[in-house]
């Protein structure tokens, strides 16, 4: 590969990233303050998380980002780490609808007339023109949103087109093939499906990259199964990584990821081995394109995932072998704690965890008041230690909340959530001074 087309494949893969991301963001906007809420409340049952968890993920492109916040759920104890793998394992499936939405862009290839028109250029031109003029003359904030979708499809499709094209020319390289000849032994493509991943932080991403290559005609299914399955394991470093910090529940929330996919793995790779001795498939030679990789790729994850759906209790307690509770989180969780830095990217929860946070300040604040009037007529020492223990919790209160809500409000809100986030700064001040008030009274 020459260093200009070398360039072009790195600028298809930023082109893809960046048109998904615009197009998840719009999604996201689209469903508005309903998505992270529907996912937090309507988990009562596995299949629903599974189910939730497959439709939040095919919305927003992201398994990553999915199972982020459902880790950030589970850390502030709205979530049990039962009802995270259901989701997580929703998740797992989902993510494999991208592939599907790339391989659009090998309809009407080499074709002429009226298939022409269906070609991933005038499918990408088409979107593109259309999202522009609802981004520039739309009225409606949702029209807009509708516009930023249509131009992140069409920046995806591009960057897919620029990552074919890129890498077209390889079918005639004998030093290419060379190194594919590699990939033909399993652990050699599980290791570099697990670690491009791991660097581009996609799964999405390498699957497009591995749907790119196959428009050479040189991939086969023995090539491609191995690097599908490492791909699904290096899914997983993202979501470890944003753990950090997390509490022990959050951690066995965010391992749940690479288990599942590790054990989906196992299972499918097991199982396909097994059959493929007895029965010895055919079709492992042949080579495979891209609505090939899309429907391998679903179908290894759904399968995987339908195996160990009756298993997640087994897993739960897997996952709790592998992290052991620390003593100093077995006490009850402090409701400040619910402000969890996860939820700054979803405004309706971050909104909702610090009413909540209000609401147990509030409390603070009316028991104050109570000790205070107490002690005016009966003074006690030890009522008075209470009072001064409560104001420091409510500054305590006052510097978390303010310090989240004003991170809060650097965020997109609509005017709605704006004015939400301004009220409780205001209620914020006047609890902390009824807490001073109170203290003073106690004092006196």
């Amino acid at each position: 590969m020459s260093l200009s087309n070398g360039i072009v494949l790195l600028g298809g893969v930023a082109l893809f990233l960046f048109g998904m991301g615009l197009m998840g963001d719009g999604l996201k906007k689209i469903a508005g303050d309903k998505l992270e809420l529907v996912l937090y409340k309507l988990t009562g049952t596995p299949l629903k998380g599974v189910l939730l968890g497959t439709g939040v993920t095919a919305a927003i492109q992201s398994s990553s980002a999915t199972s982020i916040m459902t880790v950030g759920f589970v850390n502030s104890e709205m979530m049990k780490v039962r009802q995270a793998i259901s989701v997580i394992m929703g998740a797992v499936v989902g993510t494999s609808v991208t592939g599907w939405i790339i391989s659009l862009s090998a309809i009407g290839e080499g074709s002429g007339g009226v298939a022409k028109l269906l070609s991933t250029e005038t499918i990408s031109a088409f979107a593109a023109l259309v999202g522009i003029v609802l981004r520039m003359v739309g009225k409606k904030k949702s029209t807009r949103i509708l516009g930023d979708i249509l131009l992140g499809f069409a920046v995806l499709m591009f960057g897919m087109k620029s990552m074919s094209s890129a890498v077209s020319d390889l079918k005639n390289s004998e030093r290419f093939l060379a190194i594919l000849t590699g990939f033909r032994h399993p652990l050699m493509g599980l290791l570099i499906g697990f670690a491009a991943t791991a660097v581009l932080q996609s799964a999405s991403a390498t699957v497009g990259i591995l749907q790119a290559l196959s428009a050479t005609g040189v991939i086969t299914f023995s090539m491609a199964l191995p690097m599908l399955l490492g791909i699904a394991i290096g899914a997983g470093i993202p979501v470890i990584v944003a753990s950090v910090g997390s509490t022990t529940q959050g951690k066995r929330a965010a391992f749940s990821y690479p288990v599942i996919e590790l054990l989906c793995v196992i299972v499918f790779a097991a199982v396909f081995a097994v059959l493929n001795a007895v029965i010895g498939f055919s079709f492992v030679d042949d080579t495979i394109n891209m609505v090939g990789i899309a429907l391998l790729n679903t179908v290894f994850r759904a399968a995987g995932v339908l195996v160990l759906f009756p298993f997640i209790n087994a897993i739960e307690r897997l996952l709790t072998a592998l992290i052991p509770e620390k003593p100093e989180e077995t006490a009850a969780l402090d409701t400040i704690r619910r402000l969890e830095p996860k939820f700054l990217t979803y405004p309706p929860l971050a909104l909702e965890q610090s009413r909540l946070a209000l609401e147990s300040m509030a409390s603070i604040a009316e028991t104050g008041i109570d000790l205070s009037g107490r002690i005016l007529l009966a003074f006690s020492e030890t009522d008075l230690k209470e009072a001064v223990r409560l104001e420091e919790m409510s500054d305590k209160y006052e510097d978390k909340i303010g310090t989240y809500l004003t991170s809060l409000s650097g965020k997109d809100l609509s005017p709605a959530q704006g004015a939400q986030l301004t009220t409780y700064l205001r209620v914020l001040t006047d609890f902390e001074r009824m807490c001073d008030h109170a203290l003073n009274m106690a004092e006196a």
